[in-house]
This record gives structure tokens, sequence and C-alpha cells, in this order.
């Protein structure tokens, strides 16, 4: 008999203590315990604040486990699958090349392995943009078949890569020797004047008798980096064709850049044996018919591998229209700048909401910055060319990391080039984006769009991992 009434004690004493460990909320709810957390994995996070006070620095590792509570959740679901990463990483310009090259041999040496290496030191920049000739951050207008006023050089005889073998093409192969798998992509910002109808720097159009002369000029640009050991993985026919007020520039139109294309670049890779892709437009996310249009045409669109895009107008959703209009063609995102104006707290918050997050989920495989470097009085540029543009670095009698830094490097550091965009839901004000490395690791990059602190929930395969992130912060999120 005394054991029958010790049963119903021994019941109301384990259910007590089983609510005990469960855990009552004050809302009435109960929630199970996630055990031994370590059984369960951890999250490693890097923090960028908005006030700077954090510079993508690591926190201490969360912890997987099984409660959910109320916060908003955002689901990473790896069945989920959408474009290969090239990489991310900025211009090289051929003023960021100078002030590269001018610093002392051990600081340029421990600057190029900061950005381009591998070790835990770098964020592994994997992906460049350069200009094919001038752009308008090198301190003077030049192209590689220069000529007096009224001559013209249609064999190209007089074509030289001599005005970049003094900064940029040695800075390359300093950078090439510390990541030789990074991925290059050349734009022209203008033609050589002799081949353009106003005979000028600025504005004007290439004159058709040139447009397979000017096709020869790419094949020659091509087999001469090549030559100095720089392969070009990727080139665009025009930087912003459709502003022509820059110093150097060009006005070309999609009809333009469609004949130009399917009629002479297209024809004279092929007869070349020339791999390097070809990526239309190079603009504007406002003016996606340009892209669709040179698409539309079939025999444009046999030679060109995508279309590249820049967010000075328009809304980031553009790619995706493109992408949907083409999907058997590639989304790529080349130029943003941070301009001496701006703020880090508003530049960190909407780059990485926009250029970072916003272009991955947009089909993107590249997100780059503007200038990779600028020096105290934001130059070099050509007379007329941008006087406000921040580049990721300031190198003066000390180098300063700037916003655009931080930016690409909460991609960069942590999302290698073969990585693969994965699934994510959005969660309050938390903007995200995910993938999944070669590595087989999973990173989640996300930002706070709001003003206040965030708290939301991290799911991954039936584990959640409970996350708080201030207003206006950028954090990157990895684990196995």
């Amino acid at each position: 008999m005394k054991i029958r009434r010790l049963i119903p004690l021994f019941i109301l004493l384990f259910l007590s203590s089983f609510l005990l460990n469960a855990g009552c909320k004050k809302d009435g709810t109960v929630s199970l315990s996630p055990g031994n957390p370590a059984d369960l994995g951890s999250v490693d996070v890097w923090l960028t604040s908005s006030d700077k006070v954090r510079l993508l620095q690591k926190q201490t590792p969360l912890q997987f486990g099984k409660e959910v509570g109320l916060n908003p959740i955002i689901d990473v679901d790896t069945t989920q699958t959408y474009q290969t990463v090239d990489g991310f990483g900025y211009t090289l310009t051929g003023g960021s090349a100078v002030l590269i090259n001018r610093l002392p041999a051990d600081q340029k040496a421990s600057l190029l392995r900061e950005l381009f290496g591998k070790d835990e030191n770098s964020i592994r920049v994997s992906y460049l943009r350069i200009s094919i000739g001038a752009s308008d951050l090198d301190s003077a207008v030049f192209s590689y078949d220069d000529l007096a006023a009224g001559q013209t050089d249609p064999t190209l005889a007089h074509f030289s890569l001599e005005p970049d073998k003094k900064n940029l093409i040695p800075v390359l192969k300093d950078i090439i020797a510390i990541n030789p798998a990074i991925r290059i992509l050349g734009s022209p910002w203008s033609p050589p004047t002799w081949m353009k109808d106003n005979d000028a720097s600025k504005g004007g159009s290439l004159k058709p008798e040139y447009y397979g002369v000017y096709a020869n000029y790419f094949v020659r640009y091509i087999q001469a980096m090549k030559a100095e050991g720089i392969t070009i993985d990727a080139i665009t026919p025009q930087n912003e064709p459709l502003h022509p007020g820059n110093n150097p520039s060009l006005y070309m139109t999609a009809a333009q850049e469609a004949d130009f294309i399917k009629n002479h670049l297209g024809p004279a890779f092929r007869s070349a044996g020339i791999q390097t892709k070809i990526i239309v437009y190079d603009h504007n996310a406002d003016r996606p018919d340009y892209p669709i249009s040179i698409l539309n045409d079939a025999a444009a669109k046999v030679f060109v591998d995508g279309s590249a895009f820049h967010l000075y107008a328009g809304d980031v959703s553009a790619l995706s229209q493109v992408h949907t209009a083409h999907p058997d063609k590639n989304v790529y995102f080349t130029e943003q700048w941070t301009g001496s104006t701006g703020t880090f707290s508003g530049d960190l918050q909407w780059h990485v909401k926009n250029i970072i997050i916003g272009t991955m989920r947009n089909w993107s495989r590249t997100a780059l910055e503007w200038n990779l470097a600028n020096d105290p009085d934001f130059g070099p540029h050509t007379p007329g060319g941008c006087t406000q543009c921040k580049g990721a670095i300031t190198i003066g009698n000390s180098i300063e990391r700037n916003v655009s830094y931080y930016i690409i490097a909460h991609a960069s550091k942590f999302v290698p080039a073969g990585s693969v965009r994965i699934g994510s839901t959005q969660a309050g004000s938390i903007q995200n984006v995910a993938f999944k490395t070669p590595e087989n690791k999973f990173v989640l990059i996300a930002v706070n769009d709001g003003a206040n602190v965030a708290s939301f929930n991290i799911r991954f395969a039936g584990k959640v991992v409970p996350a708080t992130l201030p207003g206006g912060a950028a954090a990157t999120y990895v684990w196995q």
C-alpha cells in the first residue's frame, strides 16, 4: 500500500522537474531545453556597427539550440539554390594603382596580402574591375593608341600598353602572385579619340567605319595583357554607355552596342580564339531595356555572357527583370561609389542592403564597389573626373580603411568564388542573403535596416540560433 501511495507523488515530482527544466515563460507557454548546445554546433559572427566601434570584429560564437521563441525567423534552406558567385571586390583604377605602387615595398606587400591573401588577416578580395585605357580616376586621359590630331591608325601599328606598365600592370602582377585565381573584368571609358565622331575624350560616339578596328583593339588588349601574365576574364564594350558627360566617356546606344558585338567584337574574338566573356550594358538599373534589347537580338546574344549593372539610378530588382527575360544569361554588378559627403552609418546600411544583399538576391554573380584607393584629396582624377569618390582605403601619411572596405569585406572574406546562393527568408528589419561555400560552410550576411536593436532567429536543418543586431549594423554568420 505504501508503494502505491508513493507512485502519484513520484509522478508529480517528475512533472514538476520537467516543467522547471523546460522553463515556463511569462506568457504561459513552455519551451523545451536545448540540452547541450555544443552537440548542436556553433555560429561564428563578425560585426560592423554603424558607430564604427566594432569594425569587422569577431564576436562570441552563438550556439544552435531547439528553442524558437517569438522573434522573427530567418529560414536558411539548402534545397533552394540560385546563382554561383564569381567574386566580390573593387575597381583597381589607374589612380589606385599609382597610390599603392608608391608605398614602401614592405608596406605595399602587407597591404596587398591584407586585401587579396587567403589567411585570417585578409579580406580575400576575389574579383577586380580595371579600366581599358584611362578611367576618370587616372591623373590624365589616355588610350593605348594615342595619335596627333588628324592622324589615324586602322592597323593599330602604334598599339601599346606602355601607359599602364609603370603602375597598373606591376600592381596586378603582385596581386596575381598572391591570388592566382582572381578574376579581372576590363571596361573602357573611351576608345582612342581618332575613332570618335567628335575627336575628343569626352562624349561622342564610335564612328561606324572603326567598329572593326575597335574590335581588334580589344583583341590586341587581351592578348597583350596575357603576354604580361594577366588573364582578362571578361570585358564590357563600354562603361556607362548612356553617360557621355564624364571625362573620358563615350555614348553608345543599345542598337549600336548590339551591332558592334554581333558584327565585329564577337566575330573578332571567335577568329582570334579569345575566350574572354562579353558582358553588355555596364550602367544603371533604371534601363533594363538596354541589355534586354541586345539579348533579344539572337545574332548578338550568341556572343554575350550576360549583363552588368550600376545602381546610381533605378532599383536593384531590375537585375531580376533581366534574368527573367533571359535566364540563360548571367547578371553582374560592377560599380557603386561611396562619396566624400556620405556617412559611415548611412553608407554601410544602404550598400550592404543593396549592393551586397540586394544584388545577390537578384541573381548577380559579382558585387563590386568603385575605386579601391584614393589620396586624402580624393585624387587622382582626370580634369572633369570624379572629385568626391572615396576609395575603400585612403593612402596618405597612413592607410585609412573606409566604409566600402568593410562593405565588401563582410562578403569577400567569407564567400569565395564558387559559392552558391541558397534560400533564406527575410525577418522584419533584418535584410539578408545566404550561401553555401565550396568548403561546405554556410554563410548568412545580414544588415539591420532599422534604427533599433532587432532580435531574430536563424533556423537551419531543424536547429535554431537566437541573434540580435544593433540598428544599422552589418553582420556575417558562418557555420558548418
